[in-house]
């Protein structure tokens, strides 16, 4: 219970995070709240959507709870400069995979401007294969980006939203399980551009 009582200085969270049972979730949840301005400040600086910066936002804070655990955060600099550095280099890598993105789109047809082409009944029997290998690859790529995630997406795909997903999985807000959720979406959406198979 001593744990509770705790101030949110740094020191008391990156102690926090580095112990082991339960409590440690505290102070992760202090530490994304801590610093969740950032999100404005990254949509007003860098110019990214509210849910690029928040995805931006979820993984730096995993990124830093990661570095604390394995005690790569050695408090030469602020946790507010650490995490702020970390955030900014996560923005940039949106901001340089959206240029890149925007690039690909001028490459090549899609494959719905050659089904037109098609006669009507050949045009069907495509789209069914198609949607079939979609959603073959879908089950596929969901298994490989980890049970939360899988368990996040699932409970969103049956029409939860983001409020009932917090209080069934544990999360602190449905701000989290956003960012979260996003996060999953983004990792899902890296496994799809690794080919398909």
């Amino acid at each position: 219970m001593a744990f509770f009582l705790k101030s949110n200085n740094d020191t008391d969270i990156v102690n926090g995070i580095l112990e082991s049972g339960s409590q440690v979730r505290i102070f992760e949840n202090r530490l994304y709240d801590k610093f969740v301005y950032l999100i404005r400040e990254g949509v007003w600086k860098h110019r990214l959507t509210e849910d690029e910066c928040s995805m931006a936002y979820s993984d730096t804070i995993l990124t830093v709870i990661e570095n604390i655990q394995k005690h790569k955060f050695e408090g030469r600099s602020e946790l507010k400069t650490y995490v702020y550095q970390i955030f900014n280099n996560k923005c940039v890598d949106i901001i340089r995979k959206n240029t890149t993105n925007k690039q690909q789109v001028n490459r090549g047809a899609a494959i719905d401007d050659y089904l037109y082409i098609l006669p009507d009944e050949s045009r069907s029997i495509i789209e069914i294969l198609i949607s079939q290998y979609d959603t073959s690859l879908l089950q596929k790529r969901i298994g490989e980006i980890g049970d939360k995630c899988k368990q996040i997406l699932l409970a969103w795909g049956e029409g939860f939203i983001d409020q009932e997903i917090s209080v069934k999985m544990g999360y602190q807000s449905a701000a989290v399980v956003k960012t979260t959720r996003l996060r999953c979406l983004e990792k899902l959406r890296g496994l799809y551009g690794k080919g398909k198979e």
